[in-house]
């Protein structure tokens, strides 16, 4: 078998987070999205894979209420503070907002009152509109449900009815189809059918069960075909056009559907698909609302644990049958461990902070199923494939005892009981799956028997355990099993790790180096070392024959929490408690990559033995599934480089062809500043420059101009350059209106390194200039260069002639010295030389007088 090649990165293709906290929430007109509210902020969740699309951060305010517009394009939500705020779903800003003096559960319908401005089809859906009356039906919490007259214009004849039949808080209404019956449940544990046309009590259904929701189930659905079978199979008479069927759920956490004729329960659940391990919980167990899904989807059900329960219609070969299809988690709380199950490692199991582990399918990160039966907190869990196929998982919990469950067929098939603390720790045998070991709190570390169990036993059996040994003076927090089961190596909260000979577990060696507790270790899938990953920031390796310590890796910020091999042992990934996920490479002791995708502390780790990728989950409940990069990293730079090489051939073409608007915006989109500035340079040296180069600038984008602001920001502190800087930024500030450009991004840091410079090149010019007037004038009068014909200098008169005067004078001096003896000639040229220096200082100080 070739060996594998490194990973240089991974990507996280899938995400897993909280979106739904309880309280409100509305789904799509196609079902295909849900809008729910988690804390002050509304969530917009894909109902195919639970993952948020996007979220709207909201004020300090719990949201009561909310409502979607028919077309999905607004949003109204709705909180305690009377606030309605109308929200645009493209741009997630709000669009409008006022204030109602009514509030509560009465708010859902005054929202949809208000999208009623938008179109009249909502209206239609959820009010009857008979007679030009508008009405609108109302709960509250004096048992009573109000129906109004909303076009009534004298305030004191609003109120049409009062419907005061309930002896209990009214929890729920609905509507039939035709407007004309009116449903209420409550929660003294009934349902009354109203009739709107005189607002009598038609029939009162006793459900014994505390309700929380109501429905009608609409004609043409797949669930009214479902009830027209139930009626065949019980031999009833053909059902009446007046008959009400309906939906209910409460506390119980079953479905049931109803027959207003005669109350009759058409169906009910055998069992609920709700887990609760404790009778204390009450509280958490049971349905809060329900909502039937558009085009024939289902039935959406909210537990009081924050879960989406679909329930579909699936026609079977003897009969039809109402079965859960979809699980979505909307919290997961803190996640303590998690594994793939599967040879395929199609499904995740995690275990949270609860008495359930929860299956996930990777693909669609919708809870497939759940193990329950633990009392306490599940802490750990393993996972194998038995030799006959099954699916085998292992748990170990704060009731001290561990379970052993056939996630094939979803039952627990053993249990084994002996620790006296925690179970932090369980690992299966990698090679004969005949059985597995566990570490506790208790400081002992158990090896338990699988033999003689039957993976198809409907009854959980004892577990024996084959021996026991107390390892460590402190708790035990992780386990690892050697690939071919002849070693277990345990890690514990006294900073050192121990590795023991199977099946007795005789002590082979102590491995001793860590300062603080181990909470990680691993065997190498390769070699004779171990991995233990420490809360002293470390990873080391140690060899199994001596016990001395190969490698440290150092890199993390705070404790590693776990690190697991891959690339069979050439490298491993490790997380910690600062949420980062590293990828390092075990020859060169290098890091290579590091990821930040988790807010609080990374507990659990998860590597697939087929696929290797990699699931990480932590204090933030969020679960991140991550996928090799690396080969389409290698091949999205291959084709990067390509398309570049492509475009720069471009651009020269189009230089050659003096295509200069063309050649400006490639070069912007290339990233390359000096072939920018070069096709500026080259546009000022023509005559038609400013018509070009407005051309070219009238063809870039605000982002095209956030970068040409940066390009002449850094061209404008060169000499050499600034020239160029300064007349094109002359015609861009003459093309772009003040509007335009103080929406370019970071303009201000922008125009604070643009000013300082231009002020300075502007103060030299001017010195510049008044420098080669004087320079000029001094040249043109010394006739060392001839003036300009029309150029005229302003000369005062006077001074003018005193000049031709002097001049003349020292011309006459000059002849005269001439006519003296010759020995005397040395001494007179000196005499000439000052006299001419001081002409020329006198011509100065006029020139400078002028």
């Amino acid at each position: 078998m070739a060996p594998q090649s490194l990973k240089k990165s991974y990507r996280c293709s899938r995400s897993l987070k909280q979106f739904y906290s309880g309280g409100p929430f509305i789904v799509s007109s196609d079902g295909s999205f849900i809008v729910c509210a988690c804390g002050d902020a509304i969530n917009i969740v894909d109902a195919s894979d639970s993952s948020v699309k996007s979220t709207i951060e909201g004020e300090s305010d719990t949201l009561t209420a909310l409502a979607l517009s028919p077309d999905d394009k607004l949003l109204f939500s709705g909180g305690h503070s009377r606030q309605i705020r109308v929200w645009d779903l493209e741009t997630l800003k709000c669009i409008r907002t006022w204030k109602l003096e009514l509030i509560g559960k009465s708010l859902f319908g005054m929202l949809m009152v208000v999208s009623a401005l938008i179109t009249s089809k909502v209206i239609k859906e959820l009010f009857r509109v008979s007679c030009s009356i508008l009405m609108l039906t109302k709960t509250s919490d004096d048992a009573t449900v109000r129906v109004w007259d909303l076009m009534a214009k004298n305030t004191e004849k609003k109120c049409l009815a009062i419907l005061d039949k309930h002896f209990s808080a009214v929890s729920s209404i609905a509507l039939s189809e035709d407007g004309l019956t009116l449903l209420t449940a409550g929660r003294d544990k009934v349902v009354n059918v109203w009739d709107l046309h005189d607002y009598s009590c038609k029939t009162t259904v006793a459900t014994y069960e505390v309700l929380e929701a109501v429905t009608i189930v609409s004609s043409g659905s797949p669930f009214a075909s479902f009830i027209a079978s139930l009626d065949q199979k019980s031999k009833k008479k053909k059902t009446s056009s007046q008959e009400t069927h309906f939906i209910t759920l409460g506390e119980r956490g079953v479905v049931r559907i109803w027959k207003s004729e005669g109350s009759v329960c058409l169906y009910e659940q055998k069992s609920s698909d709700i887990t609760v391990s404790s009778d204390d919980e009450e509280s958490k167990r049971g349905f809060t609302a329900a909502a039937m899904l558009p085009s024939d989807r289902g039935l959406l059900c909210v537990t009081a644990d924050q879960q989406f329960f679909i329930y579909s219609i699936v026609e079977n070969v003897e009969e039809p049958e109402l079965v859960l299809s979809k699980r979505l988690v909307g919290y997961n709380e803190e996640i303590s461990d998690m594994k793939f199950l599967g040879d395929e490692e199609q499904f995740l199991a995690v275990a949270t902070n609860l008495e359930e582990v929860r299956v996930y399918d990777v693909a669609t990160m919708s809870c497939s199923y759940v193990l329950a039966g633990h009392k306490e907190v599940v802490l750990s869990l393993d996972t194998c494939v038995s030799s006959s196929g099954n699916v085998l998982v292992v748990t170990g919990s704060k009731d001290k005892t561990v379970r052993l469950w056939n996630a094939t067929s979803q039952s627990c098939i053993g249990v084994g009981t002996g620790h006296n603390g925690d179970i932090l720790a369980v690992a299966f045998a990698k090679k004969s799956f005949s059985f597995f070991v566990s570490g506790s709190g208790d400081r002992t570390l158990k090896v338990w028997s699988l033999d003689g169990i039957s993976e198809d036993s409907e009854e959980p059996i004892n577990l024996k355990t084959r021996s026991v040994v107390a390892a460590h003076d402190k708790d035990i927090n992780s386990v690892a099993v050697a690939r071919n089961d002849s070693l277990v190596c345990t890690g514990s909260e006294d900073r050192t790790a121990s590795i023991w000979r199977l099946p007795d577990l005789v002590h082979v060696v102590t491995l001793k180096g860590h300062k603080r507790r181990i909470f990680s270790v691993e065997f190498s899938p390769v070699d004779q070392c171990v991995m233990t990953a420490s809360g002293d920031k470390t990873v080391k390796i140690w060899a199994i024959s001596d016990g001395s310590c190969l490698k440290t890796f150092e890199g993390h910020t705070s404790s590693v929490l776990r690190a697991s091999f891959i690339t069979d042992g050439t490298q491993f990934v490790s997380c910690g408690a600062d949420g980062l996920l590293k990828l390092w490479n075990v020859n060169t002791s290098e890091c290579i990559a590091t990821y930040d995708q988790h807010e609080d502390k990374v507990w659990a780790l998860a590597v697939g033995k087929k696929t290797e990728m990699v699931a990480t989950g932590g204090g933030d409940a969020v679960i991140n599934i991550w996928h090799d990069s690396t080969a389409s990293d290698k091949e999205d730079e291959f084709r990067k480089e390509e398309e570049t090489i492509l475009r720069g051939q471009e651009l020269e073409n189009a230089v050659l062809d003096a295509e200069y608007t063309k050649a400006i915006r490639l070069a912007f989109e290339l990233r390359r500043p000096h072939k920018v500035y070069e096709l500026f340079a080259g546009l000022c040296k023509k005559r038609e420059s400013d018509d070009q180069i407005v051309k070219a600038l009238q063809g870039l984008e605000q982002e095209e101009f956030r970068l040409l602001f940066e390009y002449l920001r850094e061209w404008n502190t060169k000499p050499n350059r600034c020239h160029i800087a300064q007349f094109v930024l002359y015609q861009t500030f003459n093309i772009l209106p003040p509007t335009e450009i103080v929406q370019v991004k970071g303009i201000g840091e922008l125009l604070e390194g643009l000013i300082p410079y231009s002020q300075r090149h502007f103060n030299r010019m001017d010195r510049f200039v008044r420098s080669s007037f004087l320079l000029d004038y001094t040249l043109g009068e010394m006739s060392v260069i001839d003036p300009e014909a029309e150029t005229e200098y302003p000369k005062d008169k006077k001074i003018e002639e005193e000049f031709i005067a002097s001049v003349s004078a020292i011309e006459q001096e000059t002849e005269a010295d001439q006519k003296t003896p010759s020995r005397k000639r040395k001494s007179q040229k000196s005499k000439d030389r000052s006299s001419k220096k001081r002409l020329v200082a006198e011509a100065q100080g006029n020139v400078i007088a002028v």
